[in-house]
Order: C-alpha cells, then sequence, then structure tokens
C-alpha cells in the first residue's frame, strides 16, 4: 500500500466519523424541537365544543405565560348549554343558569390563548386585575371539572375580547 492510499484511507475513517456525528446532531436537533410540539395538547382532546359555558364573577389570579394564559375566577353566575354545530340551521337554545354547586365550587379556570397572541388581539398583561368582575364565554372541559377554554371575555363596561381560543376564529 502506498502512502497515498494509506492518506486516503485514513480521511475515510474521519469522514465516516464526521457523518455519524452529523446524523447524530441533526437526530438531537430534530428530538429537542419536535418535544414542546408533543407536549402541546389538541382542543378537542380536553375541551367539548358541544357544551358551551358562559361564566360571570371575579377575576382571582391571571396566569400570563405559555403556552396558554389563564384566568381564575370566582364564579357567582353560571350558563351552560348545548351548541349548535356550524354550519346547522337549528336555533340556540336558552342558557340554563344557575349559581355554581357545591360539588364544583365557585373557583373557574379559563385557558386562553398564548400571551404572543392575545397582545395581537388587543390584550396587555395589565388588561385584568383580580377583582375585575367580567363575563367568560367558552367551552366545558371533557372530564366535568372547573376548567374550561375561554372564546371571550366581556368586561364590566362592556367591552368584549377574544381570549385566543383554539376553537374558534377571531371576531
Amino acid at each position: 500500500m502506498t502512502k497515498q492510499s494509506q492518506a486516503n484511507q485514513g480521511r475515510r475513517h474521519v469522514g465516516v466519523g464526521k457523518s455519524f456525528a452529523a446524523i447524530g446532531c441533526a437526530a438531537a436537533v430534530t428530538l429537542a424541537v419536535s418535544l414542546p410540539l408533543a407536549a402541546h395538547h389538541s382542543f378537542s382532546a380536553e375541551f367539548d365544543s358541544s357544551k358551551e359555558i358562559r361564566a360571570t364573577g371575579a377575576v382571582t389570579e391571571v396566569e400570563w405565560m405559555n403556552p396558554h394564559a389563564w384566568i381564575h375566577l370566582g364564579v357567582t353566575e353560571l350558563c351552560e348549554r348545548a351548541a349548535v354545530p356550524r354550519g346547522s340551521d337549528a336555533e340556540e337554545e336558552e342558557w340554563a343558569c344557575r349559581m355554581p354547586g357545591a360539588g364544583e365550587g365557585a373557583e373557574w379556570a379559563f385557558e386562553m390563548g398564548s400571551p404572543n397572541g392575545l397582545m395581537r388581539q388587543g390584550w396587555s398583561r395589565n388588561s385584568l386585575e383580580p377583582g375585575d368582575v367580567v363575563t367568560i364565554s367558552g367551552t366545558r372541559a371533557r372530564d366535568g371539572s372547573t376548567n374550561s377554554n375561554a372564546r371571550n371575555v366581556t368586561m364590566a363596561d362592556g367591552t368584549r375580547l377574544f381570549a385566543g381560543s383554539s376553537e374558534s376564529d377571531s371576531p
């Protein structure tokens, strides 16, 4: 074997090592990027779009963080109805309103869109403060818990803000 062929053979081994390193690096990056996507849930997996909810009460806490902002509400009036399927000619049912039952508690949590998406809809970190009275319309959780997905939030002065829900389009 000549010195030239020995040098080329050595380069091939180095090249193979670089190829394995590049493939391993690409696999690690792909995995790291896909993990946050896998952690995110789909709307229909967590919420039942056939069960509309409207809750009125005082804001107790606002969590302004990714991937979703949350409004916690001390509910004084809770209204529910079956949703009319999109594209249907059926008439909307009347809201059945009541005070929260003893078994479910008065503290409810409403998932909204991401803080970035909410800011594009006109929200700011200071749009809601604890004690503000609001009415939130949205969709019940499938598990029957006191979590819901907010569609819109109506302030005491009548201002209505879209909540960035993944269920519906903005107004």
